[in-house]
């Protein structure tokens, strides 16, 4: 325990020279553990928020917008489609179930999701407070919308036009909340859900004058896309060549947009991963250009050590501890400080309404983050130790400083 306390003293004794190596070994650490958590926290969205959903049927434009926009709701959509032309999809032998998706009003930037209960029993979802709809114009509320908004059960709210906040409201229309769904972890904690016919009715009647005007709406309504579930793996295979060829619409397929999309986010994670490392690495050289000087500079002190009794082993152990209480408060304020960048990164992109990234995690890719830090400092400390264990005590006598 001496040694140990001894080893902490000797750390600040310079302490700019400590401050220094500190903050540049911290910062590689931070950058490595943001990294590892916006990773973790992206794979676990998208294994969550896919999973059951084989192909996502849409208006034609980017594949990976409609994927976005369906699935992740963090994109707008590229357009609507016909709903007979979902409605012939359920028949399709590929086909074994259809989940509509209705967008394009929101609440407090918060998107109100016009759907079926299946959207709801796909997520394994269950209520914390009231129940599901039964007729148009009932909202469910998801756990983040309803802790967010503050709203209750039996509250009323007026949806805006558009995705996001700022719309122009539909104020004839007004949803009433009858249910509130328990945190899920899922998208569906983001989103306000009612039935498909309440998206139709709030824009019809701004825009129907009569019965005949009215019918005709009817016979040409719309949704904006379709998350299907094939009956067989193999459908893969054909189903979508069939909707991309065969219809007005395009056919997305989660797996493969999602893969174009992380390598083409690979290619930042590859910049800031270079950048870490080359923190860590001159943390490393200036913690080992530190102790290298600290054993010339403390021969005196060594020659002493050695004089009272301190075994060679002991003198080699005492800048190695230096090291290691240099790479432990390193690891532990990079830790730290990647988990406060990645809250606030995800504050600041509103990316909490989306994919849930942000807030603090504890996944166990972050035991890299000590595991590297103590390697680079033991790594450091290693010839600065050889160097003190191999000095006889006859020549630390002989220097000036004795």
């Amino acid at each position: 325990m001496k040694t140990v306390s001894l080893a902490w003293r000797y750390l600040w004794s310079r302490p700019l020279g400590a401050v220094l190596n500190l903050l540049l070994l911290s910062l590689g650490l931070a950058s490595i553990t943001f990294l590892l958590l916006v990773g973790h926290q992206l794979n676990n969205a998208f294994d969550r928020d896919l999973a059951g959903i084989d192909v996502v049927v849409g208006a034609k434009g980017s594949p990976m917008q409609l994927i976005l926009a369906g699935v992740f709701h963090i994109d707008v959509p590229p357009g609507n489609v016909p709903l007979s032309a979902v409605q012939a999809l359920q028949k399709h032998p590929m086909v074994a179930s259809i989940i509509p998706i209705s967008l394009g009003d929101s609440f407090r930037g918060f998107r109100i999701v016009g759907t079926s209960h299946q959207y709801i029993t796909h997520y394994q979802a269950t209520l914390a407070q009231g129940r599901l709809w039964t007729e148009p114009m009932q909202a469910v509320l998801g756990a983040t919308v309803a802790r967010k908004l503050e709203l209750k059960l039996g509250d009323n709210f007026v949806g805006s036009h558009g995705l996001g906040a700022g719309g122009h409201a539909h104020g004839e229309s007004r949803y009433t909340v009858i249910g509130i769904l328990a945190p899920g972890g899922s998208v569906l904690d983001r989103l306000i859900l009612t039935d498909t016919a309440s998206v139709w009715e709030v824009h019809e009647d701004h825009t129907t004058l009569d019965d005949d005007d009215h019918k005709i709406m009817q016979d040409e309504r719309e949704i904006t896309l379709a998350l299907i579930r094939y009956k067989s793996p193999l459908a893969a295979m054909s189903f979508p060549r069939y909707i991309n060829s065969s219809t007005e619409m395009q056919a997305a397929a989660p797996a493969l947009e999602i893969t174009r999309l992380l390598s083409m986010l690979g290619i930042g994670t590859d910049v800031l991963r270079a950048f870490a490392g080359v923190l860590l690495l001159t943390a490393g050289l200036s913690v080992f250009i530190a102790l290298w000087s600290a054993v010339r500079e403390r021969r005196s002190d060594l020659a002493l050590l050695r004089m009272l009794g301190a075994p060679p082993i002991k003198i080699a152990a005492l800048l190695l501890l230096e090291a290691l209480w240099l790479g432990l408060l390193a690891a532990v304020l990079g830790v730290m400080g990647g988990q406060v960048l990645a809250t606030l990164v995800g504050w600041m992109l509103q990316l909490d309404n989306s994919l849930l990234i942000g807030g603090m995690v504890w996944p166990v890719e972050l035991l890299l983050v000590p595991t590297l830090a103590i390697g680079v400092s033991v790594a450091a400390a290693i010839l600065p130790a050889l160097g003190a264990y191999r000095v006889s005590v006859f020549e630390l006598l002989q220097t000036r400083d004795i």
